[in-house]
């Protein structure tokens, strides 16, 4: 097996795009208020919210393990409505030389998809794929979903 790969997930949502979009590029520290079970904090360490270059501290739990990783916005794309976060300190570095999720919102007809996007280098042949992370983006989809449409 390869140490870099890409893992992709699609999924529908009923409530706004936008909406959805908006709570990734601007307002991510609400996220520990829709889904406590996933994400307890999400605090700003550099710059502004919802900016390119910004530094942001998650914490979370996966896989019944609470967790803690510092991100920088990467890419911000308001036409696309896309965001993109990349590693660099934490534990995912532990395990990964490089980690980036994309989440990006598309429009099928009338329907809107969520599609994140997660691209690895692991440190070495032994680390698994990040499998855990793509089920937890996609659960997570679903909960903020859920938050939107039931407002």
């Amino acid at each position: 097996m390869g140490l870099k790969g890409k893992l992709i997930s699609q999924i529908e949502i009923k409530g706004c795009g936008d909406l959805f979009h908006e709570m990734f590029r601007h307002k991510p520290h609400h996220l520990p208020n829709v889904t406590p079970d996933k994400i307890q904090a999400v605090d700003l360490h550099e710059g502004d919210w919802g900016t390119v270059g910004s530094v942001v501290n998650w914490n979370y739990t996966i896989e019944g393990q609470t967790k803690v990783v510092k991100v920088v916005v990467e890419a911000i794309d308001e036409e696309k409505r896309l965001v993109t976060f990349s590693a660099f300190e934490g534990h995912l570095i532990e395990q990964y030389k490089t980690f980036k999720a994309t989440v990006h919102i598309e429009n099928e007809g009338e329907n809107n998809l969520v599609l994140w996007t997660i691209e690895y280098e692991k440190q070495n042949d032994e680390v698994s794929e990040p499998f855990c992370y793509l089920e937890f983006a996609t659960n997570l989809t679903k909960e903020v979903d859920a938050h939107h449409v039931n407002q």
